[in-house]
């Protein structure tokens, strides 16, 4: 019993979390305006994020490689986008569940 109870609080707070996670890495992506360029599922300036996902799909190493282009603008001259390490890990988690 106090397993199920370890479990259900444990499931409730990381539903909790992750919203309001979501919730700043969200408004980082409508400040820094990133949808001039990028959309969930079509390709205007840059790639749309579905296919960003579709890129890096079972890809250990995505998160890292997209949070350290978000932090220095990589290859592509990507504008960097000033945020926490976690922030950034929230705005790459977006992308890459994007579908």
């Amino acid at each position: 019993m106090k397993a199920l109870f370890a479990l259900a609080a444990a499931t409730f707070g990381l539903v909790l979390g992750g919203n309001a996670f979501a919730g700043a890495a969200e408004d980082i992506i409508a400040k820094e305006k990133c949808n001039k360029c990028h959309t969930d599922k079509t390709t205007k300036k840059g790639p749309s994020w579905a296919s960003v996902a579709e890129k890096y799909k079972g890809d250990a190493g995505a998160e890292a490689k997209l949070v350290d282009m978000l932090k220095t603008g990589g290859k592509d001259d990507h504008n960097v986008v000033k945020a926490s390490d976690a922030d950034l890990k929230a705005i790459v988690a977006i992308v890459l569940s994007s579908k």
